[in-house]
């Protein structure tokens, strides 16, 4: 997949559970545990100082209040997939899982991998620092 129309093509004819689209950010939205918890996973377009182009797959977990940065830092050192990082989510500032790769070498399948493996740890992070609650 060499660009961002190719990977929202994709996740069309994948079936996947398309709820937003923009010019260069799509929303998905997992079912996951038989459709009682949902996670919604954004895919969106970044560019480096060499204008490449690179996937983001990201997700919200919680908001940051109570989180403890050393807990996230130290996630960030043993986390082979995804890194955390905060966002703003309707002006709340918000705990995200994040992944980043570049469009050379990246397959429909890894494409499917990265949205199944961050969306599941994202719903399970978000689990455990809400109570078991899904706001997400």
């Amino acid at each position: 997949m060499q660009n961002f129309e190719q990977i929202r093509s994709h996740l069309a004819a994948s079936g996947f559970h398309v709820t937003m689209q923009d010019p260069y950010v799509v929303c998905v939205e997992l079912s996951l545990e038989s459709g009682s918890r949902h996670q919604a996973i954004f895919l969106s377009e970044l560019q480096d100082d060499d204008a490449r182009g690179y996937l983001r797959v990201s997700t919200a977990v919680a908001p940051t209040t109570g989180i403890d940065c050393r807990r996230a830092l130290a996630f960030n050192w043993e986390s082979r997939v995804g890194y955390l990082s905060i966002g703003d989510l309707d002006g709340v500032p918000y705990l995200q899982l994040c992944e980043n790769r570049p469009y050379g070498g990246l397959t429909a399948a890894e494409v499917d991998r990265l949205i199944l493996e961050i969306g599941g740890m994202g719903d399970r992070m978000e689990r455990a620092l809400s109570a078991g609650g899904d706001l997400l």
